[in-house]
């Protein structure tokens, strides 16, 4: 190894002795030398039922914006998340499973003591980037909390969520107000400014609300779904329209933000974007059940959508099928910005795959909650439960986990995938 590799290597080390990582030395293959734009976009409670490209569900939000980054890049078919937010940002700002940041349910605080995905990008790169994160924070009630972690510019909503789109509480940089705005529309002005006034290379973490609860109908010129009532009992009795015009409210405002962006600034930007965990069991669409969505570990819960595309992506089109977790957006995002470290905590960098059909993949994935975990393979997935019971199901014969191998005498296959699992699942949590 080269000496500078090894100094960069340790110095990485160093800035994150506190949780004591584990550092592959296997570095991502050069994609390019100009450090490009990075814009994460997450949707709040969206799984791959309401998205369109994916088979699952039937009635399909109308998102062109989305289907057009799906069409110059790669839409992801096996990225873990956890079953609700808080742990799944939580898992990407850190890199680290939940069991290790102490965030395993909704409202649980992140320690601002972790290093954070923006702070790792200013450290490796001498500050080569601004950094912000406008949206949904949803990590600790401190409305410094953001600025604290290492971001340059936070403009948003700390809580969950709002109680209503129109009348919201917004923190811009540690202050508050009401903002009387359509929330996802005056997000994404908070955005096209903030980008306006950047002069060096940014990472934007974009973090929209929609289309959590409530369900409501989003602004006309915002969806396709037509005029639909809008009083309390029309959308209890039939929500899902109402959460689709949120939905396609984002895409919409999606266009309009990449819109705002030169051509050059374009060309030398990728996005990504990704659902947080599954959707609200009201609005749940075959094959999934409102058992097996929002809240649970079952695919409808925590199998979410991704999509990659722009600068740097040279699988246009693509499908990837490797498997992903929603903390290997750590090490990823910190390649794309130059950091160049394969692996770190519980992160593996997915990075190769955007040029590379033939890149290395994990062999396992994991997600978790208070009183459960889960650990898949390509074929296998195992659930364990706090209070002993055990689920096991062949994934390539049962994608939706309609049949527990556990109620019956296993195949000697079976039987040892479910083995090699607890084996994966003891090592992850030791």
């Amino acid at each position: 190894m080269k000496f500078d590799n090894c100094i960069f290597i340790l110095v990485f080390f160093l800035m994150n002795c506190s949780s004591s990582p584990e550092i592959t030395e296997d570095p991502v293959k050069e994609h390019s030398n100009a450090k490009p734009n990075i814009l994460l976009i997450i949707a709040d409670d969206v799984s791959k039922d309401a998205v369109p490209n994916y088979t699952e569900g039937i009635i399909k939000a109308n998102m062109p914006n989305l289907q057009g980054l799906m069409s110059t890049g790669i839409t992801f078919d096996n990225v873990w998340a956890y079953p609700v937010c808080s742990p799944t940002r939580a898992s990407i700002i850190t890199g680290k499973y939940g069991f290790k940041t102490g965030v395993l349910t909704v409202d649980d605080p992140i320690s601002l003591s972790e290093t954070s995905l923006q702070q790792s990008i200013t450290n490796y790169t001498n500050n080569a980037y601004a950094t912000a994160i406008i949206g949904k924070w949803h990590l600790s009630k401190n409305t410094s909390d953001p600025l604290t972690f290492g971001v340059n510019y936070f403009a948003g909503i700390l809580n969950g969520g709002i109680s209503n789109y129109l009348n919201w509480p917004l923190v811009e940089n540690g202050t508050s107000s009401i903002s009387s705005e359509y929330a996802t529309t005056k997000l994404t002005d908070l955005a096209i400014n903030w980008l306006g006034s950047q002069t060096k290379p940014w990472f934007l973490w974009m973090a929209y609300n929609a289309p959590h609860t409530p369900f409501h109908l989003a602004p006309t010129k915002l969806h396709s779904q037509g005029s639909l009532a809008t009083d309390t009992t029309s959308i209890n009795e039939n929500p899902l329209p109402y959460y689709l015009s949120a939905l396609e409210a984002i895409d919409t405002e999606m266009g309009r933000l990449f819109n705002s962006l030169t051509v050059k600034e374009r060309e030398n930007t990728i996005i990504i974007f990704i659902g947080d965990n599954g959707s609200p069991n009201k609005v749940a669409q075959t094959p999934y059940k409102r058992t097996t969505v929002k809240g649970s570990l079952y695919q409808g819960g925590i199998n979410v959508p991704m999509v990659v595309s722009g600068k740097g992506v040279d699988r246009l089109g693509a499908r990837e099928p490797g498997l992903i977790n929603s903390t290997d957006l750590f090490t990823t995002i910190g390649n794309i910005a130059g950091i160049q470290v394969k692996e770190i905590e519980n992160s593996i960098s997915f990075y190769d795959t955007f040029i590379d059909t033939n890149a290395t993949r994990r062999n396992y994935v994991y997600s978790e909650k208070e009183d459960a975990y889960s650990v898949r393979d390509t074929t296998y997935k195992y659930i364990k439960f706090e209070n002993g019971r055990e689920e096991l199901y062949n994934l390539s014969t049962d994608a939706y986990e309609k049949v527990n191998l556990m109620n019956n005498t296993l195949t000697t296959e079976a039987s040892e995938a479910k083995l090699a699992l607890i084996v994966e699942a003891d090592r992850i949590r030791s």
